[in-house]
């Protein structure tokens, strides 16, 4: 059983920066097919707009092999198409009445069942994670420890390219398909998205963040507690304290 602690807002900051910016790794990513499910909407299989943070820093733990990847990150998210898959779905009883096997279960009732699931298409994510955290999870990417996936077991992600870049303190920028804080800017086309930022290592607490996104790309605004990659508008966001 999942329990989430209540968070308002990520916690994302320029002020560190000062005047001399952050340098930072920017990692471009690729996914033919990804599913993130709405934890926020249980009993149905929701697909969220884009990936959580606390999936994209499972994909870094997968990359480094470490247990868990507690690092800044900023990223901008978006798809090029959408649709609807039918998944089998193979439960397996606590009381060992239907057990699997060759992983599968008998169609009884709360046995194997089929659902639809929401998917993402031709998904597009752009990651930025600071120094030295950046240098070290850009190596790992490149070799990484185990396969990459956003979402899905089956969800596998291409590493398109790594850069080196340095961040720059903002008051204006593109901000794109960037996810960025509630307060972040006042885009009209945008939404507020909950999501999780972390995942106790024992999976027993979940805590959640507010982000804003907009599926229709926003252009040049004013906007707060953001720095910049060349025009592009970037929040860095501060994982929240490991969930006890």
């Amino acid at each position: 059983m999942t329990s989430a602690s209540s968070a308002s807002a990520p916690s994302t900051s320029a002020s560190s920066a000062g005047c001399s910016g952050v340098d930072a790794v920017r990692v471009e990513l690729f996914a033919p097919i990804a599913s993130f499910r709405d934890p926020m909407v249980p009993g149905l299989t929701r697909c969220l707009p884009v990936p959580p943070p606390s999936c994209l820093r499972g994909m870094l733990a997968a990359a480094s092999g470490a247990p868990a990847e507690a690092v800044a990150l900023g990223y901008s998210a978006w798809a090029a198409g959408s649709g609807v898959d039918a998944q089998t779905y193979h439960p397996i009883a606590s009381n060992g009445s239907n057990p699997s096997i060759r992983g599968r279960v008998r169609a009884i009732k709360g046995g194997m069942t089929l659902r639809d699931r929401p998917f993402l298409a031709h998904l597009t994510v752009t990651l930025w994670i600071p120094m030295p955290d950046g240098e070290r999870l850009a190596s790992a990417l490149r070799r990484p420890v185990w396969g990459l996936r956003l979402g899905r077991s089956e969800d596998l992600v291409h590493v398109r390219s790594t850069t080196q870049v340095r961040l720059h303190p903002a008051e204006e920028a593109h901000v794109g398909h960037a996810l960025a804080p509630v307060g972040g800017h006042r885009a009209g086309t945008a939404i507020t998205v909950r999501m999780a930022e972390r995942i106790s290592s024992d999976r027993l607490v979940t805590t959640y963040g507010n982000y804003l996104w907009s599926a229709e790309p926003i252009g040049r605004v004013p906007v707060v507690g953001a720095l910049r990659d060349g025009d592009q508008a970037v929040w860095l966001d501060h994982p929240p304290q490991q969930p006890r």
